[in-house]
């Protein structure tokens, strides 16, 4: 990895973390939605990272906001299982004809397969992180509302962060 690439993952995280942390981890929505932006920082890392420093970092991601969040190590978990899924699984929903792609994002590739990569990433995250919040299956609905309102939510702001934010990769002559 190049230092430019290593610098912009840097502050993507940091900007995504901050706008998580002050932002929208204020918002209540109805009491069933919290929108993760956060979480679209495991979804952009470079597909050439190592599988246990994704690892490693999708933890240390969602322990740092565990930490700004006052929680039990939720996000954590479900940061880690949503890296331990896109380890397993980006290979076969993201990719473009022969080419390696450096970074998934929504202008790296086809808009249709990126869009279901984010959404799977998304899913499992909240349905991790709700689970574990929640803890009883009792509230089953609830569950399951939270986590198809807060991906939905998350997915649409992903879409309108990335299509903000991200630029084009620049094209071999």
């Amino acid at each position: 990895m190049n230092n430019n690439l290593i610098f912009r993952n840097i502050w993507r995280f940091v900007l995504l973390m901050l706008i998580q942390v002050l932002v929208l981890n204020n918002l209540y929505l109805g009491g069933y939605i919290t929108p993760f932006l956060y979480v679209l920082f495991i979804a952009m890392l470079p597909t050439n990272t190592n599988r246990i420093a994704m690892l490693l970092i999708a933890f240390a991601s969602g322990l740092c906001l565990d930490i700004f969040s006052n929680m039990l190590g939720f996000h954590a978990f479900a940061c880690t299982l949503t890296a331990f899924v896109r380890i397993m699984g980006a290979q076969r929903i993201i990719k473009r004809d022969d080419d390696e792609i450096e970074t998934p994002s929504i202008r790296s590739g086809s808009y249709q397969q990126y869009a279901v990569y984010l959404l799977v990433l998304l899913l499992v995250y909240n349905l991790a992180y709700y689970c574990l919040s929640v803890f009883s299956f009792r509230e089953l609905p609830q569950i399951l509302l939270s986590t198809v309102l807060s991906t939905l939510i998350t997915w649409l702001l992903s879409i309108l962060y990335q299509t903000l934010f991200i630029h084009r990769p620049k094209q071999a002559a």
